[in-house]
């Protein structure tokens, strides 16, 4: 038996909610994550400077946390009678063996997915390298200071490159405050009732939507008119949550999401580097955001499907002691 399907009979598993449940809590839920993400991008739509006012970073991380806050108050509100840390996948319900093999494909993959899409925009000819000057990198440099470079080009490139890495696992800290919402509590559950694949549907389209107060400011697709801004945001959303539920319920826990959405983040100026100079790099075409990203990541799915390992195969469930005749319960 695999490490994603082997059960842990050390966590029990205890019965699925109820349907009415179910739509409450995902109904409080999806109300909160919103109106918070709203709330704390307000100043920005006040600013005329919008993304470009200084304190947009700062806002941009804090409304990362706004799925956290959501699941918190939601499991509050609407206890399923099971711990928090249980439920949202926060602490690890199968042993680290039976999972670490999993990190390694969070923290690593979309580092490969991403670079793969880069390789194919520049095959399709809607991207232009310079392996051999780094035309483009060395011009954005050029534009932040216009001193030489104390070492090559080539180095700086290589070193920028490695750093995505530790970037991705830094990155895991606020992305952290998303997955513990979206894959962590509302993709799980969902699936209790509808199935793996709906829910991950179902989560990708509300996750993709909730980036609205953002992508309609010109966040990732600049290029684009708003309302199609967040079509585009929408499709990658979902495509990303089958891969994202994938890792959280095979590895029985939110941390592997959590990291592949760390590295998802982290890998998203990986084109800069390669760049020609007087090629602008545009997410509606390239890397994971853009089109040709899209293509990697249905290849993702398909490979998942063909191994047998999406949708994934349940633990056996346990009866937790004294929760005998509990209507109610975590997903698992």
């Amino acid at each position: 038996m695999s490490a994603s399907t082997r059960p842990d009979r050390r966590v029990p598993a205890v019965p699925g909610m109820p349907t009415v449940l179910v739509v409450r809590r995902t109904t409080l839920f999806v109300l909160i994550a919103y109106a918070a993400a709203w709330l704390v991008i307000l100043p920005l739509w006040l600013n005329r400077a919008g993304l470009k006012a200084a304190y947009a970073p700062v806002l941009l991380v804090a409304m990362m946390a706004a799925p956290t806050v959501a699941a918190l108050i939601t499991c509050r509100v609407f206890p399923s009678g099971g711990k928090i840390v249980d439920e949202t996948g926060l602490r690890p319900q199968r042993t680290f063996r039976s999972w670490w093999r999993l990190l390694l494909i969070a923290w690593l993959g979309p580092v490969v997915l991403a670079v793969l899409s880069t390789v194919l925009a520049g095959l399709v000819g809607v991207y232009h390298a310079d392996l051999k000057n780094f035309s483009g990198f060395a011009e954005q440099l050029a534009r932040l200071s216009p001193k030489p470079l104390p070492i090559p080009i080539s180095l700086v490139v290589l070193l920028s490159a490695v750093q995505v890495l530790p970037g991705a696992l830094i990155n895991t800290v606020p992305a952290l405050g998303e997955e513990l919402g979206w894959r962590g509590l509302l993709q799980p559950m969902l699936g209790e009732r509808l199935g793996q694949w709906p829910a991950a549907v179902v989560t990708g389209v509300i996750w993709g939507l909730w980036h609205a107060p953002v992508i309609l400011l010109g966040y990732n697709y600049p290029s684009l008119p708003p309302v199609l801004a967040l079509l585009f945001m929408i499709v990658f959303c979902t495509l990303l949550s089958v891969l994202l539920g994938w890792l959280r319920l095979a590895g029985g826990t939110v941390w592997v999401a959590a990291l592949a959405h760390g590295s998802v983040n982290a890998s998203a100026g990986l084109p800069l580097l390669f760049v020609a100079s007087g090629s602008p790099v545009d997410n509606v075409t390239t890397g994971l955001l853009g089109w040709t990203g899209w293509v990697l990541l249905v290849l993702a799915v398909i490979s998942l499907v063909l191994l047998r390992r999406f949708p994934v195969r349940r633990p056996e469930r346990i009866e937790p002691s004294g929760a005998a005749g509990t209507a109610a319960g975590g997903p698992r």
